[in-house]
């Protein structure tokens, strides 16, 4: 592993006082990784025998977001085959947790269950049954710090990033990341049911290794150019790890540990502002983790109380245009093609989408929210919840209202030369980069030579910019003064 990505690995557990017992079930969630394991070390240090389990919820594996229930298939059977060349085996069950962990800990005579806190409303309501009907211990590790421990000093949580990063930053490193065992203890014969196969996901194989291989590769090739490329939708200026903190198979602990380290080496000042760019960027996960905990129903209305009687427009072919790319504006469908396909989507696209639908569709963002909770691999509630509400100016710490990408000017910057709109958007390919951003504005005789007919070949655009965002200021001021 190079300099810039080397752990300072402790080999104890977390420091605190255990009482041994014979066994203990590891509860897998999502943290299905080996490294920087805080439960399963827990767990081993806990114990002589240590049972890993993962159950399969059929309330959240009910195929609502077929590409991430893939990537978490694959990423289940690749923590499986990595337990199996350590000597333990990763037992699978299906059905409801309650009810599966108590028959595990009859079957093993395991005396505790450690897993990983959560902190979604429904991660929290399922675990606290769990703690009330089975002797469960949770521990860290979803993110550096526990919701609770950021907090101003009256004990209220923050609701603005800046004094939350701020104070986030002074906070002491929460441990250093721990080793992978390099082996596991044998574990009793058990059940255990099989996942269909799932096919790989080329762009994100979900193994823990590949996480750090992408990890690699990010700092020797863009981390010091982040602050200016990160915008760039034409170039790979991104860490694109975001599906594999998700999953937890590779823990924020050991990201944060390596952009300290790099930062601390760093001399140059442009570089060591790019480093410092991306480690805001995890600290907006941990924001947008803290906002969940502390005020769970911005999962059903706007955080902001002034903006929840926005009078949303009700239009389900604008809906599918932009589910489907065809909107007529080629950032914008773009995006949503890359989005579609592959699951994944350039963190500036998610902005100009998320935009484009609240505030030139003036549609409502729980729809945009809703689709790419289904769609993105990197699915979460909090960070996607947050950057819609972000967007469409409802939530906390969101961008003012009254700013309004402008998908053209948009386009114009972040991809210059048309080459992201022309891979994403084949039907455009041909056009020269004066016409690529505005289309519709391309001369007869121009697209006669390029062999493309507007309209016809790629839809108009189907609202205009200036009356939307026209019609989008009127909506939000109406709100505000109700």
């Amino acid at each position: 592993m190079p300099k810039h990505v080397v752990m300072k690995c402790r080999t104890a557990s977390t420091g605190r006082k255990v009482t041994k017992v014979t066994t203990a079930i590891w509860w897998a969630r999502r943290d299905l990784r080996l490294a920087d394991n805080q439960a399963l070390n827990l767990a081993l240090n806990r114990a002589d025998t240590v049972i890993p389990v993962f159950i399969v919820d059929p309330q959240l594996m009910d195929g609502s977001a077929p590409k991430r229930e893939t990537f978490l298939r694959n990423a289940i059977a690749s923590l499986a085959d990595e337990m199996r060349t350590r000597g333990s085996q990763l037992i699978l069950r299906q059905g409801e947790p309650i009810q599966e962990l108590r028959r595990l800990m009859e079957e093993t005579g395991a005396q505790i269950i450690i897993a990983e806190s959560d902190h979604s409303p429904f991660a929290k309501a399922r675990d606290n049954r769990a703690a009330a009907a089975l002797p469960i211990e949770f521990t860290g590790g979803i993110t550096v710090h526990p919701p609770e421990s950021v907090r101003k000093p009256d004990g209220s949580p923050y609701t603005i990033f800046t004094p939350f990063m701020k104070f986030w930053k002074a906070l002491p490193m929460a441990g250093d990341p721990i080793p992978a065992p390099k082996s596991l203890p044998a574990i009793p014969e058990l059940t255990s049911i099989e996942l269909p196969a799932a096919p790989p996901i080329s762009d994100f194989p979900a193994v823990e290794n590949f996480a750090y291989e992408r990890l690699r590769e990010f700092f020797h090739s863009s981390i010091f150019d982040y602050g200016e490329a990160r915008n760039r939708m034409d170039i790979d200026g991104t860490s694109r790890l975001s599906p594999y903190l998700r999953f937890g198979l590779i823990s924020p602990r050991v990201l944060i540990s390596a952009i300290f380290r790099v930062i601390e080496e760093t001399d140059n000042k442009i570089s060591k502002q790019s480093c410092i760019a991306w480690l805001n960027e995890i600290i907006w996960r941990e924001f947008y983790f803290n906002i969940l905990d502390h005020f769970p129903f911005v999962l059903k209305m706007s955080f902001r109380e002034n903006l929840r009687s926005i009078p949303w427009r009700d239009m389900p072919s604008d809906l599918a245009a932009w589910q489907n790319g065809l909107t007529g504006y080629p950032v914008v469908d773009a995006a949503m093609r890359q989005l579609n396909e592959t699951g994944w989507m350039h963190n500036r696209a998610r902005m100009i989408t998320a935009s484009f639908l609240t505030k030139d569709l003036l549609i409502n963002w729980q729809a945009g929210e809703s689709w790419f909770l289904r769609q993105l691999l990197d699915g979460d509630p909090a960070s996607n919840n947050g950057g819609w509400q972000w967007a469409a100016g409802t939530g906390t710490d969101a961008a003012p209202y009254f700013r309004i990408f402008n998908p053209v000017l948009q386009s114009q910057k972040f991809d210059p030369n048309g080459d992201y709109v022309r891979r994403w958007v084949p039907e455009l390919a041909k056009l020269p980069k004066n016409y690529i951003h505005s289309p519709w504005q391309t001369p007869m005789d121009v697209q006669s030579q390029f062999g493309i007919r507007m309209g016809k070949d790629y839809p108009l655009p189907i609202v205009d910019h200036q009356f939307a965002r026209l019609r989008t200021l009127q909506a939000y001021k109406s709100a505000k003064s109700d």
